[in-house]
């Protein structure tokens, strides 16, 4: 038979569309053709296919050889043909027989050794294969990044012979089962390590239960960067999903894809000098940018007034739409690019607004590099302050103690319990041992009822000083009401933020970001006073109808995360606490 059929697939956004590969040979003079809209990089392949096949001891056929790479319109760009055509001419030529081809899917790029090279891009494409019930032959290298899909049969090969011997059943591959290894969490720090700012890491908090946008502004060295990257300790985990289309992404633009942290979240940190190009995507053949690397994940813009006015200014409808489309000559394109944006960023040209060195015209003529439309899409403005610095040094060295005294006394209890089961055993092991069982289940479900009140306990209680179980086992003190916030690991507040998100999914079926001014009303009802006082607020302010429907959506979270079904006043009242930097404008201009 001098026709074959081979499937592939080529790149397409996150997409991998199917590629037949037809190959046809026919009398004439010897010639190798490739049509189909191959750029040229797939027309290079031609020469790599035919070392390879003669390299493997594959005859190359003296005759006129036409590839056919339908359909014709989709453009086909990278070496990741290579393999499917050279599979199409060696059963062409009749070199393998009686295999029915069809039920598999060849991506790989060819040495001239016939050795199978990684290609980029092969999780979306062992996701696409899976769908269509076929499996999916590709190089070994690309093996654990395609079995990452649940459902996708692997064939992970090193060369082109031992695809023709898996093919022809005289040498079978094992189907590619990746090693289970244990998901290495993200290494972000603790919020724990962040000494008072409470205000800032308060809106940490509610901006990682609403995947609210946040900006921090204040002088240099208060810890706006270090608030930044604890953001990702205290978000909840990725679900599979989510999790492959964040990868597939990553994959697409080359970057390795590791089994242990593959499901992490993505923190992106482009630099003040990158173009916009580099941070939506493009490129004749267009690739993600940042904000699609950054999917699912956390984009933080450190310096933000240094990136410029018009490449700020791109970000605005993907921060809206969280998608990004990239029109070019070649193709069109649709990236996902729904990112949560923290930006960090000094008052004053000077680094200090109250340094005296910049005059009030200077540092508006600074602020105004960032436009008001892009500001009206930050969720959280908050300013962080320069703290005193022995009262921090105090409070570190209180945790500390703090800390010490509580690992001393588990410690002791340990080895009291151990001489007190010692002795039970020498004295009446039955009894005493049903007893020492017992307090041990009530002390066990003491202590989960703690956790359960220190992991419920709301800001109005942590505003008015209260302390609960937890706080006294850390050794807190009544003159030091701060320290056991301070105290407060990435886990206490991730699990007060797992049960906001939680609410918010069964009220609504998505989180507060999303909300559309008709779900804003349905779910965040006011009375006639808490009209009034918005609306006020919001006159005095001079805030838009945008920033009105974020503050909304920022009071609605601090409600979930106070257990609350209405939004109150005093939910309003702190959500207009974090819109300081428009109480900074307004000053400036008077």
């Amino acid at each position: 038979m001098s026709l074959s059929i081979v499937y592939t697939r080529a790149n397409l956004g996150v997409d991998a569309p199917l590629v037949t590969i037809e190959v046809h040979l026919s009398n004439g003079l010897p010639a190798f053709n490739l049509v189909g809209l191959p750029e040229t990089t797939v027309k290079e392949s031609r020469d790599r296919v035919r070392s390879a096949l003669i390299n493997s001891d594959f005859e190359f056929p003296c005759k006129r050889i036409t590839v056919n790479m339908a359909p014709a319109d989709l453009p086909k760009g990278g070496s990741r043909f290579d393999l499917a055509i050279a599979i199409g001419i060696i059963a062409a030529s009749e070199q393998l027989k009686r295999v029915d081809l069809l039920q598999y899917e060849f991506i790989g790029e060819l040495a001239l050794s016939g050795d199978l090279r990684a290609i980029q891009g092969a999780l979306p494409m062992a996701f696409a294969a899976s769908k269509s019930k076929r499996q999916l032959v590709l190089p070994v290298s690309n093996g654990d990044e395609a079995s990452l899909v649940s459902n996708a049969q692997i064939v992970a090969a090193k060369s082109l012979t031992e695809v023709y011997l898996h093919l022809s059943n005289r040498q079978k591959i094992a189907p590619h089962i990746i090693k289970k290894t244990k998901q290495e969490a993200s290494v972000y720090g603790d919020m724990s390590d962040i000494v008072e700012q409470h205000h800032a890491k308060r809106a940490l908090e509610i901006a990682a239960a609403g995947a609210h946008n946040i900006l921090f502004f204040g002088p240099a060295g208060t810890g706006k960067s270090m608030l930044a990257n604890r953001l990702l300790s205290i978000m909840p985990e990725l679900d599979e999903e989510s999790a492959l289309t964040s990868a597939s992404i990553r994959s697409i633009s080359g970057d390795k894809i590791c089994p242990a942290t593959w499901r992490n979240r993505a923190f992106r940190q482009p630099h003040h000098t990158s173009s916009a190009t580099a941070l939506v995507g493009g490129g004749t053949y267009p690739k993600p940018g940042e904000i699609s690397l950054a999917h699912k994940g956390v984009l933080f813009l450190d310096e933000l007034p240094e990136f410029g006015r018009h490449i700020l200014d791109v970000l605005r409808e993907p921060m809206e739409t969280g998608e990004i489309n990239i029109s070019r000559a070649a193709q069109k394109v649709v990236y996902p690019a729904e990112f949560q944006l923290v930006c960090a960023m000094n008052p004053s040209p000077t680094g200090d607004i109250d340094d005296q060195r910049a005059n009030p015209d200077q540092v508006l003529r600074y602020l105004n590099r960032i436009s008001g439309p892009f500001l009206d899409r930050i969720d959280l403005q908050v300013n962080v302050p320069r703290i005193d610095l022995g009262k921090a040094l105090q409070v570190k060295h209180q945790s500390k103690m703090a800390t010490e005294f509580s690992q001393q006394r588990s410690n002791n209890n340990v080895h009291h319990l151990k001489a007190t089961a010692n002795s039970d055993i020498s004295t009446s092991m039955s009894s005493q041992a049903e007893e020492a069982n017992i307090a041990a289940r009530k002390d066990h479900r003491a202590t989960d009822v703690k956790q359960e009140n220190n992991v419920e306990i709301n800001i109005s209680q942590r505003k008015q000083g209260e302390t609960n179980s937890s706080r006294a086992e850390q050794g807190e003190g009544s003159e030091h009401p701060q320290l056991a916030v301070d105290l407060e690991t990435s886990a206490i507040v991730k699990a007060r933020v797992v049960a906001a998100q939680e609410r918010q999914m069964e009220r609504q079926g998505k989180l507060n970001k999303c909300l559309s001014g008709k779900e804003i009303e349905q779910y965040c009802p006011l009375s006639e006073t808490e009209s009034l006082f918005l609306s006020k607020a919001m006159q005095s302010m001079n805030l838009s109808m945008r920033a009105y429907h974020r503050t909304m959506r920022v009071a609605r979270t601090i409600a979930d995360l106070d257990c609350a079904d209405r939004v109150n006043q005093r939910h309003l009242a702190e959500a207009l606490s974090f819109r300081s930097f428009d109480r900074m404008l307004n000053e400036l201009t008077g």
